[in-house]
């Protein structure tokens, strides 16, 4: 793994005990994954983890930086398909809020475990909170209210929850982003409802035009859910997965939909293009 500047093997790699990361949630974190040993919008995710960083005044490694720990990691594991996780943190501190630093930036990759070719969720109790706040849309290190909600999805028998926002709207999945088709159109919630802007869902946003069906971001309602003809979740290591069930009916026909096929090889064609020039 990469650690502050370093590779390092893993059993040599240590954090310090007053790391406000582990302390206090002070930080922010990427996933990303690479396929044949190249990453995908690795400059992408680089700009992203410098923009959470900014708004919570840690300092980040620039994109170059970013990018050569991610390389470096990946060739000292000798990985292909690798899933990518970055964490940037305020470092250690004295006890309490008030921050010491230097930041810490550690970088690790495993093989990739593809992802079910379809899954199943729930819409949760779990309400993700302060969609206004400053902090509604990056990617900080605190995920308590995702693992709770998945709990909820697993012991209802499902693989995702659905979240909402405190306006009753569908915000996101525990760690997707959620894509309905709905009397033809392709909607996704929108920037201001609190979900993640992910690198994924951005993609797709693109793709979409291409395809003829542009996606649209407004408000979504849980029972809009109930009507769609297709629901699919993005993510940068699961890429387009179909929802084919919710809260135990199926959605629409109960099997991957067109809108959702078409978009899907578009984005396989995306990444087999962009990983082949490097």
């Amino acid at each position: 793994m990469w650690l502050n500047g370093r590779v390092v093997e893993e059993d040599e790699a240590c954090i310090a005990p007053g790391d406000h990361g582990f302390l206090v949630g002070d930080g922010v974190f990427e996933t990303l994954r690479s396929y044949g040993g190249v990453p995908f919008a690795v400059g992408e995710h680089g700009e992203r983890l410098a923009a959470g960083a900014a708004t919570l005044g840690i300092d980040a490694p620039s994109v170059e930086r970013f990018e050569e720990a991610v390389r470096a990691v990946l060739e000292a594991n000798g990985l292909a398909d690798a899933r990518i996780r970055a964490t940037l943190t305020s470092g250690p501190g004295p006890p309490g809020l008030t921050r010491g630093g230097p930041s810490t930036f550690l970088v690790t990759a495993r093989s990739m475990v593809p992802w079910p070719p379809t899954a199943s969720a729930i819409v949760s109790g779990t309400v993700r909170h302060d969609e206004s706040g400053p902090l509604a849309a990056v990617k900080t290190i605190g995920l308590a209210d995702s693992l709770m909600a998945q709990r909820e999805a697993r012991e209802r028998g499902a693989d995702e929850a659905l979240l909402l926002n405190t306006a009753g709207e569908i915000v996101e999945a525990t760690t997707a982003n959620v894509f309905i088709v709905l009397d033809g159109r392709l909607e996704t919630p929108p920037p201001g409802s609190g979900c993640l802007l992910g690198i994924t869902r951005e993609r797709v946003i693109a793709l979409s035009h291409d395809i003829g069906m542009p996606a649209v971001q407004p408000p979504i309602r849980p029972l809009a859910l109930k009507a769609a003809e297709e629901i699919f979740l993005t993510s940068s290591t699961r890429e387009i997965q179909p929802l084919v069930r919710l809260d135990g009916d199926p959605v629409g026909t109960g099997e991957p939909g067109p809108v959702t096929q078409k978009l899907a090889a578009a984005f396989s064609e995306m990444v087999r293009a962009e990983v082949a020039a490097g």
